[in-house]
Formats: C-alpha cells, sequence, structure tokens
C-alpha cells in the first residue's frame, strides 16, 4: 500500500531516531576506550587556566595553549574492577596475581589554583631578586598511549634521560615513585591502561626580578596588571611560583583568574585578566573578530627609518622545544607596523602594532629589518652569523642555529631565557652534565636512605611550609629536616650564579591595549625615556 499525502512523515521521524540513537551508542563506546594523552612525568599540569584564543604580538610558544586541569590521584582499590550487570553494577575481583588498575578518576575541568597550591613555599627576596624556597613538588599523569605495555624501566630510559637509570632506581627505593597510589617497588613493572604515576621531586625555580607586579585596574569583570620582563604569565617549564598567577594569587588573593592574552616571559607590560568565563569568553570573540588593538614600545640597534616601516615577512618556528623562530616563505603570514619615537645616536626607541598575533612577531621582524631589540637575547645573538638574521640571512642549517644558540646559553648559564634546564635540551646539542651520573651505586644506595626518611617525613607532616619533622624512631640522626635541601637532588649540588636583575630585562615592553569598550595604559620604562643612556 502507497502512503499519501504527509502519512510517511512519522515513519521518517521513527527511522532518523532510531538512527541517531545508533550513532549515539557507538560514540560513547568510543569514549570509553584508552585516555587521551596526558603530560608526562615531569610536565606541569596546569589547572583552571583559560588560554587565549590568539596570541598577541610577542607571545610565547612554550606556555599552555588550551585550558587545564588538576589531575586527581586513583582511588590505589587496585583489586577491584566494576563490570554492568542487569539493574545495578557488580564488582569483579582479578584473578590471582593479576594486576587491576582503578577505573580514573574524573578530571575537574576548570579547576584553579587553590590555597594549597599557594602554600607550597614561600618566597624571599635578595639583591634585587624574588626567589623561591625549593620545595618538593608531585608530577602527576595518567600513562600515555605509547607507554601501555612498556615497563616503567623502558620509559625512563627513553623518554627521561635527564637523570641516569641511577636515579630513579634510588628514587624508587627513597619511594618517590607511585603507581596508583602504591609505592613502585621495580622498575620492571609493565604499564596498563588508566594507570595512575606519581613522581615525588625536589624543585628549584630560577630566580626573577623582585620588582612587584602592580595593578593597574580592577572592577567586577577584569584585572589588569603591570607585568615585570622575566617572570611568566602562568606556570610553564620550571617555573610555578614565580609566575604571575601565582603572586596575584599569594599576594593580592586575586584567584580563579583567565589570562585575556598573553606576553613572552622577557615582555613587560600590561596584561589583563578576566574574572569569570563568561568575560573572558567575551573579549576572547573579540579578538577573533580583530577588535582589539596592542601597542608594543621596544629599544632597537642603530638608527631606525623616521618614516613609517610595515614589515609583512612570514613566520615560521625553528623548534617548538627551544622556542625559536625566523623569517621564512613557508611561515604564516603576518604584519607589524613600526615607527620611529627617538634616537639618542645609538639606539632608537620604536612604537611596534602588531597586526597579527605570531610567536615573537615582533622580535623576528625587527631581527629582519637589521634593528634587534638592544638586549634580545635570542634575536640579537651572534649564533644567527655575522649579520644577525638581518634580511633573513642565516649561514647555517636549523640544526647548527639551535646547537650554537643552545651553547651559548649553556656557557652563560641562562638556559632558562630558552624555558630550558639540561635536561630539555634536544638530543645531540649537548652532552651529559648531571652531577648524579658521577655517583656509584654505593652512593646512590646512601642519597636513597637519606631520601626516604625526608619522604616519610614529608608524608607524616605535610603541613609544615618550611621544616620536615622526622618520622618517630628516627630522632637519633636529627631532630629536623629543611626541605630545601634534599640527597637525590642534583640541583642541590649546583652552585649557580645569580643573575644581576637588569640581565633579566629586555627592552620590549607592552604600552596599551584597547578594545571596543576599555583602554589601559602603562607608564613608559624607563629604558624608553629620551634621556636614557646605554651603559
Amino acid at each position: 500500500m502507497r502512503l499519501g499525502g504527509c502519512q510517511w512523515l512519522p515513519f521518517l521521524g521513527q527511522w532518523c531516531f532510531a538512527l541517531w540513537r545508533c550513532r549515539l551508542t557507538r560514540t560513547r563506546g568510543r569514549f570509553k576506550g584508552p585516555m587521551a594523552e596526558t603530560l608526562p612525568i615531569g610536565a606541569e599540569v596546569v589547572g583552571g587556566l583559560k588560554a587565549p584564543a590568539e596570541q598577541n604580538g610577542d607571545a610565547g610558544s612554550r606556555e599552555p595553549s588550551g585550558p587545564g586541569v588538576e589531575l586527581a590521584p586513583g582511588s590505589g582499590e587496585h583489586a577491584v574492577a566494576v563490570t554492568p550487570g542487569p539493574g545495578k553494577r557488580k564488582k569483579r575481583r582479578g584473578a590471582t596475581g593479576e594486576r587491576i588498575v582503578p577505573p580514573p578518576k574524573k578530571r575537574r575541568a576548570g579547576v584553579s589554583f587553590g590555597d594549597e597550591h599557594f602554600a607550597e613555599t614561600s618566597y624571599y627576596f635578595e639583591r634585587g631578586l624574588r626567589k623561591v624556597r625549593p620545595y618538593y613538588f608531585d608530577f602527576q599523569t595518567y600513562c600515555k598511549g605509547r607507554w601501555v605495555g612498556h615497563s616503567l624501566l623502558h620509559v625512563f630510559s627513553t623518554e627521561f634521560r635527564a637523570q641516569p637509570l641511577a636515579y630513579y632506581e634510588a628514587a624508587v627505593r627513597a619511594g618517590r615513585l607511585h603507581l596508583n597510589e602504591e609505592r613502585v617497588q621495580d622498575l620492571s613493572i609493565v604499564l596498563k591502561d588508566n594507570d595512575f604515576l606519581r613522581n615525588t621531586v625536589h624543585r628549584h625555580e630560577p630566580p626573577v626580578t623582585a620588582e612587584p607586579v602592580r595593578l593597574l585596574a580592577e572592577n567586577e569583570d577584569v584585572v589588569v596588571v603591570d607585568k615585570p620582563s622575566s617572570i611568566p604569565v602562568h606556570p610553564c617549564g620550571r617555573f610555578r611560583h614565580n609566575t604571575v598567577i601565582f603572586i596575584l594569587g599569594k599576594e593580592h588573593q586575586l584567584k580563579e583568574l583567565h589570562p585575556l592574552h598573553r606576553l613572552d616571559r622577557l615582555t613587560s607590560g600590561v596584561l589583563m585578566f578576566a574574572k569569570t568565563a563568561a568575560v573572558s569568553e567575551r573579549i576572547h570573540e573579540q579578538v577573533r573578530d580583530r577588535q582589539l588593538e596592542k601597542e608594543y614600545v621596544c629599544r632597537v640597534e642603530g638608527e631606525f627609518p623616521t618614516e613609517e616601516v610595515t614589515c609583512k615577512e612570514p613566520i615560521l618556528v625553528v623548534s617548538y622545544k627551544v622556542g625559536v623562530c625566523r623569517v621564512d616563505p613557508r611561515g604564516k603570514p603576518c604584519e607589524t607596523v613600526f615607527q620611529r619615537l627617538s634616537y639618542n645616536g645609538h639606539s632608537s626607541v620604536v612604537r611596534c602594532r602588531p597586526l597579527t598575533g605570531r610567536t615573537h612577531q615582533i622580535r623576528v621582524h625587527l631581527q629582519f629589518l637589521g634593528h634587534a631589540i638592544l638586549n634580545d637575547p635570542i634575536y640579537n645573538s651572534v649564533a644567527w652569523g655575522p649579520s644577525r638574521g638581518r634580511g633573513g640571512h642565516i649561514p647555517k642549517t636549523d640544526e647548527e642555529l639551535l646547537r650554537d644558540l643552545v651553547a651559548e646559553h649553556q656557557a652563560k648559564q641562562s638556559l632558562d631565557v630558552l624555558d630550558l634546564c639540561e635536561g630539555d635540551v634536544p638530543s645531540g646539542l649537548t652532552g651529559p652534565t648531571d652531577p648524579s651520573s658521577e655517583l656509584g651505586k654505593g652512593g646512590q644506595e646512601e642519597l636513597a636512605t637519606a631520601a626516604w626518611k625526608m619522604y616519610r617525613a614529608r608524608e607524616a607532616a605535610p603541613q609544615d611550609l618550611h621544616t620536615l619533622a622526622l618520622a618517630p624512631g628516627d630522632g637519633a640522626e636529627a631532630d629536623v629536616v629543611n626541605q630545601e635541601t634534599d640527597p637525590l637532588c642534583a640541583e642541590c649540588r649546583l652552585v649557580r650564579q645569580d643573575p644581576l636583575p637588569q640581565d633579566l630585562v629586555m627592552f620590549l615592553h607592552a604600552l596599551r591595549y584597547k578594545g571596543p569598550d576599555f583602554e589601559y595604559f602603562s607608564p613608559m620604562p624607563a629604558w624608553a625615556q629620551d634621556d636614557w643612556q646605554e651603559d
């Protein structure tokens, strides 16, 4: 029988609904598979920071680029697996000797840093520098997909070569490594889907300038600050407490902020945060619609032309790891407008208006024009060759360029300028430098024993920020252990010379940030004044 008129519509609706349910079931099935890759042991998990939709004219490339989460530890109930049953969920125990992995705990998207994070350690000020007291920190991650079926020994030996295997063996004996909240007894254990790893490390942060983070404006929607040079916006690399986010939380009680744009660590000036996700989304929409104007000021080499200069050279990222870019026809299109403000006979003050938001855009374009920022530690370096990259002339391969840049900053003990530590240096660019590699097995045993005592003390009294009382029975060795030193920590055995405060300042400053209904300025820095002279 044929259906006429609209009699076929109910059947079509039922068919579409059935098809939708089928697809939904398949989608749910896919989400029950192995978890998406998360950060490795040794990589910071950043919570509560919503990344900007577009970088500013001199944004750093190594800071997080998406919403972060705080990973919660596993439940520790290793012998129980959950399977659905008719009407309810039943518990099933694994076979004898089988290691059952507990289901992963749900991530709490959008969780910000709380008081327990801010209380991990404290600041002190010395010779014009803001310093962080060394502290214990837990790096946490779920097992990456490529680790499944491999032993911890394999993972550490192939992906975490910042330390020799002897260090990880000593860390196991010291109780520093946990798998699903149980102490790892043997590095030969094979990893499974959803395994939760926790690695306790002794953390040292590089010093930053002691210049305060000044509030320029605050209302119910936003917080605007004048960011000093050398301080990252939020945790990245070796920086956690020495970041704008942590300083605002600890010193100004401003928490759960959303960065609206990013500044490179060495860049100073206007930095905006939203107080709510709704305000953040509204301003990000303005960014996407190109409704925002940004203006920078810098001091560059030589006599910059008096007329307005527009540079439209495309920019290519040479290395995301090292954070270096250059002009290249294969790069992404970008545009910057420059106007000279003054010239003192040696260097020029230049206003910069980036019309796009590529990584290091202002710095790379100025290098190409032959007027690199006067004290830019990357783009005004001899590593680029005799012309220092002017006109895009670089007489070496990308690999040779990266090698020479890393070597230069290693010699100056300034790898932090590249947001690197020794263990981050790409393979082949340096040799082993870790002091722990020189220790024999006997020395590692002694260190592991001492470290285990300190770890027990930390677990027994984590609320004490500066000292850790030893567990009962250890009083014969010492009454108090200071958490600023750790037997297993290679950094504790290094003697590093502090940088001078002026060495932490680059002459690039975000002067103005303007939107449809707001405009914020920061004061002109001292080095941009007409009467400023080079030392």
